[in-house]
C-alpha cells in the first residue's frame, strides 16, 4: 500500500527532512511530496537569491546539514571559492547552492520504493477527520493531497508587527518587512532602524556597502544592545560542569544567570574564549529550558533574553568592520528607548521615543524606517491562513509565552487535546517554545534527521 509524506516548507528543515527520508526512506513504497511557495525549493527567505551578498553568521566549518559529514557545506563551498576556509563568512545564497545539491543528490542517489514530487503551491489548511486516519492537505489553488503523514517545515514567520506603526502600516516611508524588497539607500537620506541585533546588522551592511552613498542611520531598541564579533574559538572546547548549571536553574534564574557568568569568566581565565562557555551553556539550553518552571521563564523574556540572544548570535568580523566605519563616518547611532509614536509628515515619518533611563521623549523625522525587530513567533496573532486554521480546528496550541506552538517528542504537534498528534509534526526554529534553542543549523538538522528517522520507520 502506498504511504504517502507530505512536507510543507522547502527552506532548511523540509530539505533536510526529505533528503534524509530519500536516503534512508520507509520500507513500503512512499511517495514523498515537497510543497513550496517559492519559486525554488531548499532556499526559503534565508537563502534566497538576493541582489545584495548577505553573509552567514555562522563560520563555514559550522553549517553542514548532516551530522555524518560535518565538513561537507564547506567542501562544497571550496569546490566553487578555492581559496574559502573554515573559519571563513559566505554568502546565503552559496548556502542555498549547496541545499539544492544535497536535495538533487538524495533524490538520485534515492531507492526504487520512494519518489519525491515537488509542488509549487501555499498549503492553506490541513484537516483530521478523525484521529487515525489520513491528513487532509488543502492549497490555495484548489488542489489536496491525502497524506499519511505532514510535517510542517514553515521556516521563520514575518516580522513582527509594531503598535505604535499602526497609522504608517501604508506609508511609502515605513517598511514593514525588510526581507520583502530590495533596499537602496542615498547619503541624503536620514534612516532608521527599529532593532539593533541580527536584521539590523544585515541593513547596515547594505548601506555600508558603499560609504560614499551611506545614509545617516539610527538604529533604536530597547537596550540598544549590538551583537559582538565572532572570532575564531572551537565550539567544543570547554568542558563545564553541566550538573551545576541545571542545580543553578532549578534554584533560581538569577542563581542560573551567575552560573553562566561565572562560565564565561572561567573560560577566559583558562585562556580560552568566553564565546566557548556560551556555546557549551546553548547545547544545554534545551535541557535547562524545560527545568525552568513558567515564572522564571517569563522573567528570561523580560530581563535577560535581550543579552542572552546579544552574547548568543554573534556578527562575522566583516559586518564589524563597517558597523565601525560608519560610526567613524559618524553615520550610524545607536539609541537606547522605547518607541512611543509614529506621525506621517508628507513623505516621512516622525518618531517620537523616550530614551531609556528618562521621562523625556525626543522627537525626529526619518526618510525611511524599518522594521528590524525579527520575526513574530506568536502564532495566536499569525495572519497565514495555515496558522489560523490550524489553531481553529485545534491540531496546534500556540505557546502561552509566544515563542511558537507546543510540540511532543520528535516535534509531533500537540493538539487542542493536549496530545500529540500522531500524524502532524513540526520542524523548524518555533521549537523553541520547548528547546528555547532552535536556530542554528546544527540545531534544525538534529530535530530535521530524528524526525526522519522516526518516519522511516513501519508506524502503525
Amino acid at each position: 500500500m502506498l504511504r504517502t509524506i507530505v512536507i510543507v516548507g522547502g527552506g532548511f528543515s523540509g530539505t533536510v527532512v526529505a533528503a534524509n527520508l530519500l536516503r534512508r526512506p520507509p520500507p513500503g513504497p512512499t511517495r514523498l511530496v515537497l510543497i513550496e511557495r517559492a519559486d525554488e525549493v531548499a532556499r526559503g527567505a534565508a537563502y534566497a537569491e538576493r541582489s545584495f551578498p548577505y553573509l552567514l553568521n555562522v563560520p563555514a566549518s559550522r553549517m553542514s546539514a548532516t551530522s555524518t559529514a560535518p565538513k561537507q557545506f564547506l567542501e562544497f563551498a571550496q569546490r566553487r571559492i578555492p581559496k574559502a576556509t573554515g573559519e571563513d563568512f559566505l554568502p546565503r545564497t552559496l548556502y542555498g547552492e549547496y541545499l539544492n545539491e544535497l536535495l538533487l543528490a538524495a533524490q538520485l542517489s534515492a531507492p526504487n520504493n520512494i519518489r519525491l514530487e515537488i509542488v509549487k503551491g501555499t498549503v492553506t489548511g490541513v484537516r483530521r477527520i478523525e484521529r487515525h486516519l489520513p491528513l487532509q492537505v488543502e492549497l490555495e489553488s484548489g488542489r489536496r493531497f491525502t497524506a499519511d503523514d505532514v510535517v510542517l517545515a514553515l521556516g521563520n514567520p514575518k516580522p513582527a508587527s509594531l503598535p505604535a506603526a499602526k497609522s504608517v502600516l501604508d506609508h511609502p516611508a515605513y517598511v514593514g518587512d525588510p526581507w520583502a524588497i530590495d533596499l537602496k539607500f542615498n547619503r541624503n537620506q536620514t534612516v532608521l532602524l527599529i532593532g539593533t541585533s541580527l536584521t539590523s546588522a544585515d541593513v547596515v551592511n547594505v548601506a555600508a556597502s558603499d560609504l560614499q552613498r551611506a545614509p545617516n542611520i539610527h538604529a533604536l531598541s530597547r537596550h540598544g544592545l549590538v551583537p559582538p564579533r565572532q572570532t575564531p574559538f572551537r565550539p567544543d572546547a570547554f568542558k563545564g560542569d553541566g550538573n551545576a548549571l541545571l542545580l543553578a536553574a532549578s534554584a533560581s534564574l538569577r542563581r542560573l544567570v551567575s552560573s553562566v557568568r561565572l562560565l564565561a569568566n572561567e573560560a577566559e581565565q583558562m585562556g580560552g574564549d568566553w564565546r566557548e562557555a556560551i556555546t557549551f551553556v546553548r547545547n544545554m539550553a534545551p535541557t535547562i529550558w524545560q527545568r525552568l518552571p513558567e515564572r522564571d521563564r517569563v522573567r528570561f523574556l523580560r530581563h535577560v533574553r535581550a543579552h542572552w540572544d546579544i552574547y548568543r548570535h554573534r556578527l562575522p568580523p566583516e559586518l564589524i568592520q563597517k558597523f565601525d566605519a560608519l560610526k567613524s563616518a559618524q553615520r550610524l547611532t545607536i539609541h537606547a528607548g522605547h518607541i512611543k509614536e509614529f506621525i506621517p509628515r508628507d513623505d516621512r515619518i516622525e518618531v517620537i521615543w523616550r530614551p531609556r533611563g528618562t521621562d523625556r521623549t525626543r522627537a525626529q523625522q526619518f526618510d525611511r524606517v524599518i522594521n528590524c525587530i525579527g520575526p513574530d513567533y506568536a502564532i495566536a496573532r499569525s495572519t497565514e491562513p495555515l496558522w489560523r486554521n490550524l489553531t481553529q480546528c485545534g491540531l496546534c496550541v500556540p505557546d502561552k509565552l509566544g515563542l511558537g506552538l507546543r510540540t511532543g517528542p520528535h516535534g509531533a504537534v500537540i493538539d487542542a487535546d493536549g496530545w500529540p498528534g500522531p500524524h502532524l509534526f513540526y520542524v523548524g526554529p518555533m521549537l523553541r517554545a520547548d528547546h528555547w534553542e532552535a536556530t542554528a543549523a546544527h540545531e534544525l538538522r538534529g530535530h530535521a534527521e530524528k524526525l526522519a528517522a522516526l518516519l522511516a520507520t513501519e508506524r502503525r
